[in-house]
């Protein structure tokens, strides 16, 4: 067994575990027993892998992104999960969730959503089976990602505002739990990061791990070589990342670079970036790193992207930090848009703001002209054509 996977008591080295009421332990027992026997049910993979292939339009493309990779005087692939059915990465694991649910036999799915993404691909897969659905969202995100509240609307999701707390991701992950807990037998939350109680954090990278798997073959295909030199990707929670770092976990050449929200800076008062800032602590019902204060309260984070500011990271990432097999950086507001705006004037791609600050680290490192570097393109820019247009004054 990796020792960067999950163990059976659902801990990551020290992080991890299912720290949950006691009015939820049994939704999330119900799901430790279950969820790796279904996965691993021939009809569950069977129906997992055709929606992903004829509805999300996998394997997205390996692409070689030739003037980005003449200004960094490297090889820069950017991993298309922007090309995917809604928009983003999330998609493939609200597919393997609804599945699960079914399973279960839930009839009634939350979420809860910062950009906006997660809650449209849940919306989505609600919308294909037929199931009730209630997403909770920051009343401040639901103002900056007005397309994507109108896309969940109108799959015929009930969107639901978060208005305590700073009113964004982890507000509305709050409502969500309390949802949960008022309704066990009926619903299923379908969390959107690879945050959370066991086994949520296992569930969705596995989900997600589908973006290495393929990674690695196109590489092959592309260059002979299945492991690349680089693999970089944004973090908020962090499951674009565990997704497109999964398959090479247990490769020491290949480096993993995290990069987090630094907002305005990381000392400004104004930032998200927990492996900077944080300490220790139980955050959504696991142990990870999470910016808090001195006695404990959760600090609120700033990212001027909705699907970053997350005060805490996902358990295993935590683990990839305190055991250095992962390198987490922090990339600021600033040098995210230039980087989006680069992309788009240098390959024609717009990228989501997220995956921008995964961009924007290139300029920050040192390459061989042989390196093979992948960025995962985690989403694209539609719905943040308005922060955009606002900060480049188009």
């Amino acid at each position: 067994m990796s020792k960067y996977h999950v163990n059976e008591k659902g801990y990551y080295g020290p992080f991890g575990g299912a720290y949950v009421p006691e009015m939820l332990y049994p939704n999330v027992e119900e799901l430790q027993q279950k969820y790796l026997a279904i996965m691993e049910e021939d009809s569950f993979k069977a129906e997992f892998n055709e929606l992903l292939r004829d509805y999300v339009g996998r394997p997205s493309p390996l692409y070689y992104a030739k003037r980005l990779s003449e200004k960094y005087k490297t090889n820069v692939f950017l991993k298309r999960e922007d090309l995917n059915h809604t928009g983003a990465h999330k998609i493939n694991n609200t597919i393997g969730q609804i599945l699960l649910a079914e399973r279960l036999g839930k009839k009634r799915i939350i979420a809860e959503t910062g950009a906006g993404q997660h809650g449209v691909a849940t919306a989505t897969v609600c919308a294909l089976k037929g199931l009730e659905c209630v997403v909770y969202m920051g009343e401040i995100d639901i103002q900056r990602q007005a397309p994507n509240v109108a896309r969940m609307k109108m799959m015929g999701a009930t969107v639901v505002a978060a208005q305590s707390g700073s009113k964004t991701l982890k507000d509305a992950t709050n409502e969500a739990l309390r949802d949960w807990i008022n309704n066990p037998v009926d619903t299923h939350y379908i969390i959107g990061s690879v945050v959370g109680p066991h086994p949520y954090p296992d569930l969705v990278a596995r989900f997600q791990s589908i973006i290495s798997e393929e990674t690695r073959k196109q590489l092959n295909e592309k260059t002979g070589k299945e492991l690349p030199d680089y693999v970089l990707a944004c973090v908020g929670g962090g499951s674009n990342a565990a997704g497109m770092f999964y398959h090479f976990l247990d490769e020491p050449s290949v480096q993993l670079i995290a990069v987090e929200a630094a907002g305005h800076g990381v000392d400004s008062g104004e930032s998200a970036a927990t492996t900077a800032l944080g300490h220790e602590g139980v955050l959504h019902g696991s142990r990870s790193i999470l910016m808090q204060t001195p006695d404990g309260q959760v600090i609120e984070p700033y990212s001027i992207s909705a699907g970053l500011d997350y005060p805490g990271i996902g358990p295993q990432h935590a683990w990839l930090y305190k055991s250095g097999r992962g390198t987490y950086v922090s990339i600021t507001d600033n040098e995210a848009m230039e980087a989006g705006l680069q992309l788009t004037r240098l390959e024609g791609i717009i990228p989501a703001i997220e995956s921008s600050h995964a961009l924007a680290q290139l300029e920050k490192m040192a390459f061989q002209p042989e390196d093979n570097v992948v960025v995962c393109l985690s989403g694209r820019g539609d719905k943040d054509l308005d922060n955009y247009m606002k900060y480049f004054g188009f």
